[in-house]
């Protein structure tokens, strides 16, 4: 069995031509406590997944044990958008950046939020594929689906800053295409984005009082 990655939340390894994703255990929690936040973090992931199947491509679900705290997937033999961004033709990212925006409508008029939507977790192989819903949720709320969207931003200005105003065009585009709220989920977004320039701005002014 092969590591292939470690986070805060997982490790994920590769074994079989399958992933592994097993939750590893916080030593600053009570033993019992941990053990209840992991078992309903699997169990609640694996519905997730399952749900989010229904809707866009993502890895299938093969078992899920939550008293091992373990979930067994499909593993999709592609590549990272990461690292294939650079590589791309212009109209290579028009396309698969507005479908990305499509997929993550979908999934928001759903209310399913990925939480973590990078472009590492983005797979390109036949289809575009959304992996690592460990910080998924379910939420009605055009806060939160608002705040999905300014993470998945921030992830493309700080990987992709050089195409990332053409790249988040095409994004903002086919979500746009998609979602059933649009006017709402803007006019969030760009509080949200409010917020974080004023935190950024009281950083940097107590950095300079200091």
């Amino acid at each position: 069995m092969k590591k292939i990655a470690e986070g805060a939340e997982a490790i994920i390894y590769l074994h079989d031509n399958k992933i592994i994703k097993e939750r590893v255990r916080k030593l600053y929690r009570h033993p019992e406590i941990d053990e209840r936040i992991r078992k309903k973090s699997t169990r609640f992931e694996s519905r997730l997944l399952e749900k989010a199947a229904k809707i866009i491509p993502v890895p299938k679900i093969l078992h899920s044990d939550d008293k091992a705290m373990k979930i067994e997937m499909e593993f999709i033999d592609g590549k990272k958008l990461r690292d294939a961004v650079d590589s791309l033709s212009k109209e290579e990212k028009e396309d698969i950046f507005k479908r990305i925006g499509i997929k993550l409508a979908k999934l928001h008029n759903a209310n399913i939020i990925h939480g973590d939507l990078t472009t590492s977790n983005i797979i390109l192989r036949e289809k575009i594929y959304f992996i690592d819903f460990g910080l998924g949720f379910i939420s009605e709320k055009v806060e939160d689906k608002a705040v999905d969207l300014r993470l998945l931003r921030k992830a493309i200005e700080s990987k992709h800053h050089k195409d990332a105003k053409e790249l988040l065009h095409h994004v903002l585009e086919g979500y746009k295409s998609e979602i059933k709220e649009f006017s709402a989920i803007s006019k969030q977004l760009e509080k949200v984005e409010g917020r974080g320039r004023y935190r950024q701005k009281e950083k940097r002014v107590k950095k300079a009082s200091d």
